[in-house]
């Protein structure tokens, strides 16, 4: 009986079997529900309940006895065996959650100043607002340098992902750059200078052909070439006095920002031999030259008042006249250049004439002091009036061919005691050497530049 009995009557795991079946094989059975699957969501009116799918059910925080024993399992227990519970959830849900806040990204783009462009008409294309440009234009060092952009300049607007606006970078020249920056708490600027570095550089030539060649074959921009000749222009003519084997050297500035280069500065020490002379100078703090010695390069004179491409008539007491043929003195220097080149005043002094005639066409002349005068003939223009004073290397009037004339030309007279003297050959009266409480302190820059242009060339001759 006992056998059949076992046999007969199914255990309690085959129970479970055949539930687990059911279960799964989708059939429902009204009125019949497990009372730990069954909540009060699940109760229908009329009594009966369906099993609530998993994916619909509110989960259950697992119970303190199951989180030790997932612990224990993956081997998280402390030495002793035992877990701070409350921690050890904290940490996980933290781990979980907690991720950095991400950083907002910004992009920026370059924006070129077009012809007609203002400000408005750059931010609306660059996507930004009008009131934008209001907001920027109230900043002061903004309002002095952006509402006065040129064509070719560029600008830099940096904005976030939303499109706003974050900053505005004008470089206002090579070493100076204006930033503006917007966040919470509104608007801020600020100019930014790049630290300038001065280095001496050292050039020198040998004139060969003349003296611009010669110039750029040393490496000189046109304007060190066109300083070097204004500053021995007083005691040199660059256009008649130069002869193949003259030379020049120089000590120079260059400026660097940020370790790139700049620009060239202005030239610290010269030496020039012409025709077997030597001339020198030597730039002071007061922004002048002198020479070794301390003697002032500028003189009371331009040796010519003119550039010019050459001379077509010297000084000469007998020439013949080019258009009446007849003997009669040329009491001046007829210096050929293009029509319009400026005239300058070859000194400081007071206008006593400036007018018209037949034979002199337009023309001014200046009277210096009670020993000097002189004149200016055939201008195309004149620049000054009667009375007025002028100053040394003053633009007087332009280059023409006005009154008796074969060409364009200037004719340049200089009249000393009422008596004419040929302008490239006359003396000169000096100017005033340096002053004599700056003369010590000139003397020992003098003797530090000239040495160093000195040892320049000795270096530069070993190499060659």
């Amino acid at each position: 009986m006992i056998t059949i009995g076992v046999i007969f009557i199914p255990s309690d795991d085959a129970e479970a079997s055949r539930a687990t079946k059911s279960s799964l094989s989708g059939k429902i059975r009204l009125g019949e529900h497990s009372d730990a699957e069954t909540t009060d969501n699940d109760t229908r009116p009329n009594g009966n309940a369906y099993p609530v799918p998993l994916a619909f059910r509110t989960p259950k925080p697992p119970s303190a006895d199951e989180i030790a024993r997932d612990t224990q399992e993956s081997g998280n227990l402390d030495l002793n065996g035992s877990l701070d519970l409350n921690e050890s959830a904290l940490t996980q849900v933290t781990a979980s959650t907690t991720t950095e806040p991400e950083e907002e990204q910004e992009t920026s783009e370059e924006f070129t100043v077009r012809s007609g462009d203002t400000l408005a008409a750059l931010f609306k294309r660059a996507g930004l607002t009008a009131r934008d440009v209001y907001e920027i234009t109230q900043l002061p060092k903004a309002k002095k340098n952006l509402l006065k952009i040129l064509p070719g300049e560029e600008i830099i607007i940096v904005k976030n992902d939303a499109g706003q606006l974050k900053r505005v970078v004008y470089h206002l020249d090579p070493i100076s750059t204006l930033k503006i920056c917007k966040d919470d708490k509104g608007y801020s600027e600020e100019i930014i200078k790049k630290t300038v570095e001065n280095r001496t550089q050292f050039a020198s030539a040998t004139i060969s052909s003349n003296f611009w060649n010669a110039g750029v074959g040393a490496g000189l921009t046109p304007n060190q070439i066109m300083q070097l000749a204004t500053i021995f222009g007083w005691d040199i003519d660059f256009a008649l006095d130069l002869r193949q084997g003259d030379n020049f050297a120089i000590l120079f500035e260059e400026e660097y920002a940020d370790g790139e280069f700049l620009r060239n500065g202005n030239i610290l020490a010269a030496e020039f031999y012409n025709q077997g002379d030597r001339y020198t100078a030597v730039r002071y703090k007061d922004g002048n030259y002198y020479s070794a010695e301390g003697r002032s390069m500028r003189k009371a004179f331009l040796r010519s008042p003119v550039d010019f491409k050459y001379v077509s008539s010297s000084f000469n007491p007998r020439r013949l006249h080019p258009v009446t043929g007849q003997v009669r003195a040329h009491r001046g220097v007829d210096y050929v250049a293009a029509v319009g080149t400026p005239i300058k005043a070859a000194g400081k002094g007071r206008v006593i004439k400036s007018s018209y005639n037949q034979y002199n066409g337009n023309y001014v002349f200046i009277k210096h002091n009670e020993t000097y005068t002189t004149k200016y003939l055939h201008l195309k223009r004149r620049k000054v009036k009667q009375g007025q004073t002028v100053k040394q290397g003053q633009i007087i009037g332009t280059l023409g061919s006005t009154g008796r004339v074969t060409g364009a030309h200037l004719h340049y007279e200089f009249i000393v005691n009422g008596v004419h003297r040929n302008p490239r050959t006359v003396k000169l009266p000096q100017s005033l050497p340096i002053a004599r409480k700056e003369k010590s302190n000139f003397l020992a820059l003098s003797k530090q530049l000239m040495a160093k242009l000195e040892q320049n060339k000795q270096v530069q001759l070993a190499s060659q």
